[in-house]
């Protein structure tokens, strides 16, 4: 338990940051698990909107610095290159 006033506003920061984090993270993690499903089901008109709001989601994430850029353009690579196998 902190007990100066900066320690206390520093963890009151933290905690809000986190839920930030997590909702973001949460986001992403749902948008690729619905990406992955679409193209393994095939339906290409799904997994092309899915694919958009990845993109929005991980843009998001490293905006937020919670996703390195290399790291979230290589995930966008791979999938955008296994969407275009299933036309």
């Amino acid at each position: 338990m902190p007990n100066h006033k900066s320690a206390k506003k520093r963890s009151r920061q933290a905690k809000n940051k986190n839920k930030l984090n997590r909702s973001l993270s949460s986001k992403v993690r749902t948008s690729l698990i619905k990406l992955k499903n679409d193209i393994n089901e095939k339906k290409h008109e799904a997994a092309t909107l899915s694919l958009q709001l990845f993109n929005s989601a991980l843009s998001k994430a490293i905006k937020g610095r919670i996703i390195k850029k290399n790291n979230a353009s290589r995930k966008l690579s791979s999938l955008s290159n296994k969407l275009k196998e299933i036309l």
